[in-house]
């Protein structure tokens, strides 16, 4: 089992003013207004640049041991922002001030919509969850695509393209090829999100024959003579493992860049009760750590190498994210963690991950990953590939021949 470090609470990457300001305050308005708010008070307050700079001087990762290069990207931590957070393009800038080393903006449509009714999220505190039935409200991907356009480039954007509720499936294709054509200039990656739970039939779209058409209607929607925009798609966590394996063969066999792993699941029992009540939309956060793991090692031990691995789901800790490294992610990223960690969650674990690499023996994050899959390969009867040392977790032991 990998060591990752001393053990650290749950509690332990919130700080207890911030846990003392969710439980009497937050908790009590509705989650969206809440993030609508700290949205908007981000995007003023570190819009004087001088204030951006100053947070990001305070906050941003500088230790090298985080550095990631990845899809074609130099990324100062291997820590992201998971789509969902910024839909609108509106604070990635003030993002990646807090310490993320990347953002991932979205789901874009190609057209403006206002997603489902509201409420539309919903908390489960004491399972550090929450439940979402947004629907992709967006300003539509032509609006975003000039906001993004004025950026600094201080911090990796990322882009996640969806179907447009009302566009019909057969015209699936066309929609999301004019979406990634509006955004193309403008993202440093982008992901086909065909798993979101809260699109009709938008699940339908992860069937092979499918995805294939629509991976290359998108690759037909961006310029011919534009620089290489690394491609991804995003898997849903609910898929049977012969589905996994025959999105990574497609995906291998397509030529993507990647697949990020895990969207929202709609398996109701992860949650305490769940199989007896009503669960409306999609289940973030601690509750979807376990399948979210099973997903990133099936996937790597079916791509390797090849791919670019982005795991999100239930992340916390830094002992979690560097598990999830350590079994074959790049890069990794969060949502529902922020929610319940605060502002100051992506500084914390960045600076305990950086800690956790020193004490494994790894010159950087980049060289611990695949590690745990690499010492799985080598358990198995017939193999010759020399196993990798690993104490176990708690032992204080601190791996010698890394």
């Amino acid at each position: 089992m990998l060591h990752t470090g001393p053990v650290l609470s749950r509690s332990s990457t919130s700080a207890p003013v911030y846990r003392f300001l969710f439980k009497l305050v937050l908790e009590r308005l509705d989650a969206e207004t809440v993030h609508r708010l700290a949205a908007t008070a981000m995007r003023v307050g570190t819009h004087p640049r001088f204030v951006r700079s100053l947070v990001k001087r305070l906050l941003a990762p500088r230790d090298p041991r985080l550095r990631v290069r990845a899809l074609g990207l130099d990324f100062p931590s291997p820590i992201g922002v998971a789509a969902g957070v910024d839909k609108e393009g509106t604070w990635f800038e003030g993002l990646g001030a807090l310490g993320f080393g990347f953002v991932e903006v979205g789901t874009l449509t190609a057209r403006p919509q206002p997603g489902n009714p509201r409420p539309r999220v919903s908390r489960r505190s004491g399972e550090r969850a929450l439940v979402n039935s947004m629907g992709f409200p967006n300003s539509g991907a032509a609006v975003v695509a000039g906001r993004l356009r004025r950026r600094r480039r201080q911090t990796i954007v990322g882009v996640n393209i969806g179907k447009t509720k009302v566009v019909a499936i057969e015209d699936v294709g066309a929609d999301y090829a004019s979406c990634a054509r509006q955004v193309a200039g403008c993202a440093d990656y982008l992901v086909v999100n065909v798993s979101s739970p809260n699109t009709p039939g938008l699940r339908d779209m992860q069937a092979a024959d499918r995805l294939a058409a629509l991976i290359g209607a998108v690759r037909n929607g961006l310029p011919a003579d534009g620089p290489h925009l690394p491609l991804l798609i995003k898997i849903a966590p609910d898929l049977r493992d012969e589905q996994i394996d025959a999105i990574a063969d497609l995906a291998l066999e397509l030529g993507v860049d990647g697949i990020v792993a895990v969207n929202t699941t709609v398996d109701a029992t992860v949650l305490r009760g769940g199989a007896h009540g009503e669960v409306s939309g999609g289940i973030s956060g601690a509750p979807l750590k376990a399948r979210a793991l099973e997903v990133l090692r099936r996937l790597r031990s079916r791509v390797g190498e090849r791919l670019v691995l982005i795991s999100v789901g239930g992340i916390e800790t830094p002992g979690e994210a560097l598990e999830r490294i350590a079994a074959g992610a790049t890069l990794v990223q969060a949502y529902t963690a922020l929610v319940y960690g605060g502002p100051l969650w992506p500084w914390r674990m960045n600076r305990r991950l950086s800690r956790l690499v020193r004490e494994g023996g790894w010159s950087g994050v980049q060289e611990a990953v695949g590690t745990a899959a690499s010492e799985d390969a080598s358990r198995r009867p017939g193999s010759s590939k020399p196993r990798a040392r690993f104490p176990q977790a708690g032992s204080g032991q601190k791996p010698s021949d890394r």
